[in-house]
């Protein structure tokens, strides 16, 4: 058995999603399970999501990929799996938000 730091690593993939955004992180960090990994890749944003990753970013505990070029979700992702510390990884949509006692 492996000793991994993380028990979950959740990844989202940012692109213009500004307008769920905030929502979406929010109810990662609220969970009651706090022995998670949170991993943004901002995809070359044009809406302001950039900034609202980099305002969570100062605020807590999480990973934050900024790409120079569009690469995509696929790439995206697997740009953040190589960061991923967690036994489990989750992948979740930024227009998407877990449900509480996820």
């Amino acid at each position: 058995m492996t000793c991994e730091k993380y028990f979950f690593s959740i990844i989202i993939p940012v692109y213009n999603t500004k307008k769920y955004l905030d929502n979406c992180i929010k109810s990662v960090i609220r969970q009651k399970f706090k022995n998670i990994q949170l991993i943004l890749i901002n995809d070359c944003s044009t809406d302001g999501s950039k900034k609202i990753c980099e305002k969570y970013k100062r605020k807590f505990d999480l990973s934050l990929i900024n790409h120079k070029k569009r690469l995509g979700v696929a790439l995206s992702r697997n740009a953040a799996i190589k960061l991923a510390e967690g036994e489990y990884i989750i992948f979740l949509d930024s227009d998407d938000y877990l449900f509480n006692n996820s």
